[in-house]
């Protein structure tokens, strides 16, 4: 019986990955993100080139009523969600702290922080009684240091970071494993946001190396999910090759 996976964000970059390659390792998938129409399309793709059902909810999750309501009108034979892959999440602005837009700090708590605990709340009790499930949280090597400017987005991903360990153990009594994904430089439409659509300021932060690609964290994520029953992968750091930190990277010239 194939397994269910929900996975937020799922419109692109590392979501969109995760998609594609779990359907085509035989997973079901209920995909989730504002983009209606991006939803829709990837939908067919998936269900054209693979075997594999898919579901879309078209909402945001910082929005906890949204959340709720798309959760609940799950049809029955979609309830039973056996992975949830919280990846929904962004950086907005590389400002330092005195000089930082407000609006961009509270689209990254209520996206990275709020929209990942309104998530988890809403399907983590299935898992409970169920007693069976994984979750994975995308994080960040940002939650594991900070660097210069990175002030809110390096907090909300120490937050992540810290809600991981702690659902690890809250999860433990019911046989639900709990992983944590904390990429270093992924080439995705990150930087991009992050820079508010300056797209040549953001292809400046991958110039001079060979950054990871959102199909390297996706295959990270598969493997995870694919251990024995016995087997829970905490907390896994993957960065390029070219770097070795948040501030330590070497780029060719």
């Amino acid at each position: 019986m194939k397994r269910t996976a929900l996975i937020s964000g799922a419109t692109s970059g590392i979501g969109q990955a995760i998609a594609e390659l779990f359907a085509k390792n035989d997973f079901n998938l209920i995909l989730t993100g504002r983009r209606n129409n991006k939803l829709i399309d990837l939908k067919e793709k998936i269900e054209r080139d693979s075997g594999s059902e898919v579901y879309i909810l078209n909402f945001d999750v910082r929005d906890n009523s949204q959340v709720n309501k798309a959760i609940d009108s799950l049809p029955e034979k979609w309830k039973d969600i056996d992975i949830l892959i919280n990846n929904a999440g962004l950086a907005s602005g590389l400002d330092p702290i005195q000089e930082g837009d407000i609006e961009d700090w509270e689209k990254m708590i209520d996206t990275n922080i709020k929209g990942l605990l309104y998530l988890t709340r809403k399907v983590s009790p299935v898992m409970v009684s169920r007693k069976k499930g994984h979750i994975i949280n995308i994080g960040s090597i940002a939650g594991k240091e900070v660097y210069p400017n990175g002030n809110v987005y390096c907090a909300t991903k120490h937050a992540v970071d810290a809600l991981t360990k702690a659902m690890r153990i809250d999860m433990l009594p019911y046989n639900v494993k709990v992983t944590q994904i904390a990429p270093g430089m992924v080439d995705t439409e990150f930087s991009t946001v992050r820079f508010h659509g300056d797209k040549t300021r953001a292809d400046k932060v991958y110039e001079g190396l060979t950054p990871l690609y959102a199909s390297d964290i996706a295959e990270i994520i598969l493997f995870a999910v694919m251990r024995p029953a016995h087997v829970c992968l905490n907390d896994i750091v993957v960065t390029p090759t070219a770097q070795a930190s948040g501030i330590n990277v070497v780029r060719n010239k």
